[in-house]
């Protein structure tokens, strides 16, 4: 028995391991990408944050009703003013994680759980316009009802609301407000336009209600398979098993024909199973490199 139980031990600490190497290759080319499309990338302070994305805080505002003087606080606080490894690697802002409907890339770092999954943004707009959609849900419907430049009642209304677990998060988020004058940027607005901005925003609320344990539940890979992964090796005697990735749910190995999915190439797959692309096309019969969504491939020379 115990034997047993030493041995299930070694599984699960090989796959956790491996699972981690995946994750490790998965940020790095992420990485590589941020750093080639931003070769001269300098670290932000707080008051070039500020200026960089008070615009958009702003506009966030007055399409939603969320303090800009609060969005930009979160911003500096859950991304050290942009200068965090998810801020600048994945223009993920506020922390917010891959969900079943993510259709993106995941970034994944270790936060409730080792390698929990983030959310890469094309830029950092989306991440601004992503955390006013994530505000937009039945626990912060009560944060609407305030004047859009009521930055102290919406600080205490997120702790309240569940949004962090820090019971000084209120008192972080006023401090910098204050500190930095973020008021400033919080614009008042008459009765009637609070009551025509709080119309919209309640019947974009109700109609979310149905879909918010789908939308804001996090899950560990984002079911889009964006998220890059290449094959891990486990061996247990011989002959060696090679564990197809692609699929999040269960594993192929190679002795069974692979079906090309979205996004496939033959030169990616044959990255992934360490076969040549003439191989690939020899053993498939195929003319030349182009194939499609369905196709079974063989793989095993």
């Amino acid at each position: 028995m115990n034997k047993r139980i030493i041995i299930l031990a070694s599984a699960v600490l090989f796959f956790s391991a491996c699972k981690t190497k995946k994750y490790s290759r998965n940020n790095k080319a992420i990485e590589k990408a941020a750093d080639k499309a931003n070769p001269e990338y300098k670290s932000r302070t707080t008051v070039m944050y500020i200026d960089e994305f008070k615009g958009v805080a702003i506009e966030e505002m007055n399409k939603y009703g969320i303090p800009a003087s609060i969005t930009l606080a979160q911003g500096i606080i859950e991304s050290g003013s942009g200068n965090s490894s998810l801020a600048k690697y994945a223009n993920n802002h506020f922390g917010i994680k891959c969900t079943s409907e993510w259709k993106g890339k995941g970034y994944y770092k270790d936060d409730d759980k080792a390698n929990d999954c983030f959310r890469v943004y094309k830029d950092a707009r989306e991440s601004y316009r992503d955390h006013s959609e994530f505000l937009r849900r039945k626990r912060y419907s009560a944060l609407f009802e305030l004047d859009k430049n009521d930055y102290k009642n919406w600080a205490v209304g997120l702790k309240q609301a569940g949004y962090a677990t820090n019971p000084k998060y209120p008192d972080l988020l006023i401090n910098t407000i204050e500190k930095y004058q973020l008021y400033f940027y919080d614009l008042p607005e008459s009765e009637n336009e609070k009551l025509k901005r709080e119309d919209r925003v309640f019947s974009e609320i109700n109609a979310n209600i149905p879909q918010e344990k789908k939308k804001f539940t996090p899950v560990a890979t984002p079911p889009s398979k964006q998220v890059i992964k290449t094959p891990d090796t486990l061996k247990i005697g011989t002959p060696a098993v090679v564990i197809n990735t692609p699929d999040p749910v269960g594993s192929t190995t190679l002795e069974n024909p692979y079906t090309v999915k979205q996004g496939d190439t033959l030169y990616n797959i044959s990255k992934r199973f360490n076969i040549s692309v003439d191989d690939i096309k020899a053993l498939n019969n195929l003319a030349d490199t182009g194939i499609k969504i369905g196709q079974k491939l063989v793989l095993v020379k």
